[in-house]
């Protein structure tokens, strides 16, 4: 019988046709050949946990079997139709009722796409160019976007760097770029500026959580200087509440944007905002001049969100969040158990459904306070996680649904293995 193709020779065929040899996502030095439930294996067969879950939108695990049957349900009956569809007006209605701010959606089919169109609204609905991020801030790979996302060097604020190149250098002319955290900087920038369209931030910024009081003072002050408040809610949404962040912290934006859980697995994300300013995608009512024009092949796809719906079905059911918060502590509370018996210095930053480790002795505010002190350090930890089967991210580890107390126990191991590596 003819030997599978190994993973060092997918690898190898992999850097022949990829630039990097990837994907541009994640460490191109694993190929996962399939995932179930709360596992993944990888092409040699090594199995691992999974608290990668796709970047965070298989909270229910992979292969969920309702998942699974509501897309079996909808294959046969189409897979694409670049029309409208049943499956996608009943997502909108459901996505309607969850989030706060949402009288209407337009979908996309990726999460960076609804961020690109989510600037592009505001500036369309108030008739300014400007947009103010907070450095670290992540909202896709718009050139918008890539302000000041990791910037290598420190500049002054507002100054914004790019971290790509490609993007003209007029781009960085509209953008204004705060520290997360400080509405001193906020308010003084609102205040300078009457030429901003919006505010747009994460309410979790990658792993930073909010100080109390900073999302609803940025509500206050987007209110009285007349900016819109955009919120990022391509991760936090169905994720920190069944009604995202904005159910979490009780503050409502003008205008968001969702993806990852809303596609159950697939390609798929939406912004959202009331009717008013939606209507800026509708040219029989503000007219050629007004209109925002939108369209997309996969928009809307018929699977995605039959698989969204179901998603969100079963997180709508009771206890699901505090089952999913229950994990998250548990995560939480071993590592720092096994790092403090150690005497290894760190922060626990995020929340319970998501979060990671920063090995410092210093809080973790913003993108400039949120390093460990030792890089390399942090390098070892999660090489030796996956050494002991451990699937995550170097900066975030999403906890899912699916994770059982076998899981649960093969991940303490694993970390009292990792802790005992860097000790």
């Amino acid at each position: 019988m003819q030997k599978l193709t190994t993973q060092a020779e997918w690898i190898a065929r992999a850097k022949a046709v990829l630039p990097a040899g990837g994907f541009g996502n994640f460490d191109p030095g694993i190929i996962i050949a399939r995932g179930e439930g709360s596992r993944v294996w990888d092409e040699d067969g090594n199995e691992y946990v999974d608290y990668l879950i796709g970047s965070g939108p298989m909270l229910l695990g992979h292969g969920h079997p309702e998942v699974m049957e509501a897309v079996l349900e909808q294959l046969p009956k189409g897979m694409t139709f670049f029309a409208n569809n049943a499956k996608g007006v009943e997502l909108a209605e459901a996505i309607i009722d969850a989030v706060p701010c949402c009288e209407q959606v337009r979908f996309v089919t990726s999460g960076g796409e609804a961020d690109m169109y989510a600037i592009r609204l505001a500036r369309a609905y108030t008739g300014r160019d400007k947009i103010l991020k907070f450095e670290g801030g992540y909202h896709g790979m718009s050139a918008e976007a890539q302000m000041s996302l990791a910037p290598g060097k420190r500049v002054n604020f507002p100054q914004a760097v790019p971290d790509s190149a490609g993007i003209p250098r007029g781009v960085a002319d509209q953008m204004l770029i705060a520290p997360f955290n400080d509405l001193a900087a906020v308010e003084q920038l609102l205040t300078e500026h009457d030429d901003i369209a919006a505010v747009i931030a994460e309410p979790l910024q990658r792993i930073i959580p909010a100080d109390p009081g900073f999302l609803q003072g940025l509500r206050d002050l987007c209110t009285t200087h007349n900016v819109l408040l955009i919120f990022d809610e391509i991760v936090t949404g169905f994720r920190l509440a069944y009604g995202g962040a904005q159910e979490r912290y009780g503050v409502t934006p003008d205008i968001c944007t969702l993806g990852k859980i809303i596609g159950g697995g697939f390609p798929l994300a939406a912004l959202g905002a009331s009717a008013e300013i939606m209507q800026h995608f509708d040219k029989s009512i503000v007219g050629g001049d007004k209109w925002l024009m939108q369209l997309g092949t996969l928009s809307g796809n018929p699977i995605a969100a039959a698989a969204g719906l179901k998603t969100m079905e079963i997180l709508k059911r009771e206890g699901s969040y505090d089952r999913l918060r229950n994990i998250g502590r548990r995560l939480q509370r071993m590592q720092s158990a096994a790092l403090d018996a150690a005497g290894i210095p760190h922060q626990i930053c995020g929340d319970e459904t998501l979060f990671d480790i920063f090995f410092t002795t210093g809080q973790c505010r913003d993108y400039r306070t949120a390093n460990h002190d030792d890089p390399a350090r942090n390098a070892r930890y999660n090489a030796a996680l996956r050494q002991h089967g451990i699937f995550k991210s170097p900066g975030k580890l999403y906890p899912s649904l699916a994770i059982t107390s076998t899981d649960l126990d093969k991940t303490q191991h694993a970390i009292q293995m990792a802790v005992a590596a860097l000790a």
